[in-house]
């Protein structure tokens, strides 16, 4: 019971944040919303209030925030009301799609900021090094800060760890701060054959530091950066097929990591597991504002593709084709949707 409350909540929250950045955008620019609805299928509640409908769904599966005219369909007299969505004109449009992803970012930026607030940081301080590594091989010394690796700026030890965790035995120039002073290493890791990767050769977490309130601001970025970092860089694996079926999760795998973290964490306290629920709702956040940029049909990247063309050409595209386009990607999605979810109920029974 516990897992499906929380899951609930994380996915209430991610959706409805996504929705609303659309819903209020739209609205400020005179847009008419017909339904705001969060989930998906079957109707469980609803009611109407002003022009709008708001739905709760039966399917934690998504959600929807429906624009009057949205769908291209003119009214019989073949003219769009004022206040449909293709009666907008083209910037308010783009605005209004693009709020969604843009909010996602903004509820993962304000958690960010609570958990930073209250639990501080991981600096990228070297803390301790594997005897015989790369690292130590290299001169890598207890206490050097690693300022970049291959020119990427890292803040976070996170950041470190995941370049060590992706890292395909390339060679890493790496920029230290010791005693005030920049130096720069090279660094080859080494292959671990028990484990099937790489390794750079660092134990431990990074240092720990307490935020004041401006650092708060400064790392609570840097923690929305080091997820959009770690989406990124996750989708290219999987467009170069590096990452299998069983590292993409639907919304029962999703619940399903909720409930075995929730189960690892609980023995720490309540602030833990509410913290730890926190990163998670940023995590996906980040995710659902990444997806959804993404140029694809049925998303709201494809979305604003046809808008910037309509911006170029000066003209927009026909209703009509554009429609297709989308109807053509949201059953593609629909149909790898039910491969994930069949991959997650798999996976359970494994």
């Amino acid at each position: 019971m516990a897992t499906v409350i929380l899951f609930l909540v994380i996915f209430g929250l991610v959706v409805i944040s996504h929705e609303f950045g659309h819903f209020i955008i739209g609205k400020k620019n005179g847009i008419r919303v017909v339904e705001f609805a969060v989930g998906m299928g079957p109707t469980l509640f609803s009611f109407t209030k002003g022009e709008t409908k708001y739905s709760l769904k039966l399917l934690p599966l998504g959600g929807a925030c429906m624009f009057d005219g949205e769908d291209g369909v003119a009214a019989e007299d073949g003219v769009q009301d004022e206040h449909s969505f293709l009666a907008a004109n083209v910037w308010a449009r783009i605005a209004t799609v693009f709020a969604g992803p843009l909010f996602n970012f903004l509820l993962a930026f304000v958690f960010s900021l609570i958990i930073v607030a209250f639990t501080g940081t991981d600096r990228p301080i070297v803390q301790e090094l594997m005897e015989n590594s790369a690292a130590e091989e290299a001169g890598l010394q207890v206490g050097d800060e690693i300022v970049s690796i291959n020119g990427e700026r890292t803040h976070l030890y996170r950041e470190v760890s995941l370049i060590s965790i992706l890292n395909k035995g390339q060679t890493l120039d790496i920029v230290v701060k010791r005693n005030g002073e920049k130096q720069e290493i090279t660094l080859v890791p080494k292959y671990s054959e028990e484990d099937g990767r790489y390794y750079i050769g660092l134990v431990g977490a990074g240092e720990y530091m307490k935020c004041n309130p401006v650092q708060v601001f400064q790392y609570g970025f840097y923690e929305v950066r080091y997820w959009v970092k770690a989406t990124y860089k996750s989708l290219v694996m999987l467009v170069q097929g590096q990452a299998t079926k069983d590292d993409v999760s639907g919304p029962i795998g999703i619940a399903q990591f909720v409930g075995d973290t929730y189960e690892e964490v609980k023995p720490y306290g309540i602030s833990s597991v509410i913290f730890t629920m926190m990163n998670i709702v940023i995590l996906l956040s980040v995710n659902l504002g990444i997806m959804n940029l993404l140029p694809l049909p049925a998303l709201d990247g494809g979305r604003l593709v046809f808008m910037f063309i309509e911006v170029i050409r000066g003209k927009p595209v026909s209703p009509e084709k554009e429609g297709m386009v989308h109807f053509a990607g949201l059953v593609v999605f629909m149909i790898l949707m039910v491969f994930i979810m069949y991959n997650d109920i798999a996976r359970i029974f494994q």
